[in-house]
């Protein structure tokens, strides 16, 4: 089961190497992460997504041709918008991304500084924390046949009291299974857990 706390920990680790911020996206299918993390600054958070820079940033294709880490200062890959020089106007000056897991389920990072290129030693701790990261929030989990049961009842529009007549358990025992099952998935409410079971072919 998901520990939240336990991840929450983690993910303070990334912290100590990320001076001006980092972007994290865990498990990306179809374009859209499991979970998502930023600590860039508001600034350059909104400027990126107005001018819809995704769809340009160089580290976005390498991420996605690629696994393992490079910086951002990697002369092999090409900028032609230069979305790096525009990124170091609001401080993020050097950095380095880390691509992790199979195409169908993959965890991106970078990390930010101002001050100086990260070194190789933190380079690889930064990937051995993104590694830590993507097998912690792996959607492949499997849920129990009790937990598939109350979610596909309401999945299939059943309202909670008429689900929980179906399977012949209380209602407090259902919303019981569908709390696991959220935890689980890490989705804040049912409907986000339904649409994360079908996207990860667990329903």
């Amino acid at each position: 089961m998901f520990d939240r706390n336990r991840f929450d920990a983690e993910l303070k680790k990334l912290n100590e190497h990320a001076q001006a911020g980092y972007f994290l996206a865990l498990h990306i299918r179809f374009t859209s992460p499991l979970m998502f993390f930023q600590t860039y600054s508001p600034e350059w958070t909104k400027q990126y997504t107005e001018r819809g820079y995704v769809l340009r940033d160089p580290m976005t294709a390498w991420a996605f041709a690629s696994t393992g880490a490079t910086r951002w200062s990697n002369r092999k890959i090409p900028d032609p918008f230069r979305i790096f020089a525009e990124a170091k106007k609001f401080g993020l000056k050097y950095g380095v991304t880390v691509s992790t897991g199979p195409i169908t389920s993959r965890t991106v990072c970078s990390v930010a500084r101002s001050d100086r290129e990260l070194t190789d030693a933190e380079i690889e701790d930064i990937t051995g924390l993104i590694q830590i990261y993507h097998s912690m929030a792996d959607p492949h989990v499997r849920l129990t046949g009790a937990q598939l049961a109350a979610l596909k009842c309401v999945a299939d529009g059943h309202r909670h009291t008429a689900a929980a007549a179906i399977l012949g358990i209380s209602e407090s025992a259902l919303k019981l299974r569908l709390s696991g099952v959220r935890d689980k998935l890490m989705a804040r409410t049912t409907a986000e857990a339904i649409q994360r079971a079908k996207d990860y072919n667990l329903l």
